[in-house]
């Protein structure tokens, strides 16, 4: 009977021994996925990023991505957050683009002669450029 408590004891000490020994590795990769996420949310918040439809458009007409527009519209997904909105219509005279503030994404672009033709819906926020 002893040699069997024993027994139990000691494989009830290995088993906690194993299982100490997984929870670094599990804690170490858990770890690396954390930096990993926090990472890839701090570089989508530096910028503003565009879906294939949004840069099939941009290079249809023409739409010049330059630095200074690219700062006003990462500015205006700023401001948005701010209000809470989550799509909004950013456009200046010559154009307009539609942004899900939540992803930082323009969603789809279009110029001045486009604009005048259009309703646009399902958003919450319009900023001026």
């Amino acid at each position: 009977m002893m040699e069997r408590v024993s027994q139990t004891r000691a494989a009830a000490a290995a088993r906690k021994e194993a299982a100490g020994r997984q929870n670094p590795k599990s804690a170490a990769s858990f770890g690396s996925l954390l930096n990993q996420k926090m990472s890839e949310a701090k570089q989508s918040s530096q910028g503003i990023n565009f879906s294939k439809h949004a840069m099939n458009r941009v290079e249809e007409r023409g739409i010049q991505l330059t630095p200074e527009l690219m700062e006003k519209l990462t500015d205006s997904v700023e401001k948005a957050q701010e209000r809470g909105a989550t799509n909004i219509l950013a456009f200046d005279a010559r154009q307009a683009f539609i942004i899900n503030v939540p992803y930082a994404r323009v969603v789809t672009t279009m110029t001045q002669d486009e604009m005048k033709a259009n309703i646009f819906t399902n958003i919450d926020g319009a900023v001026i450029l």
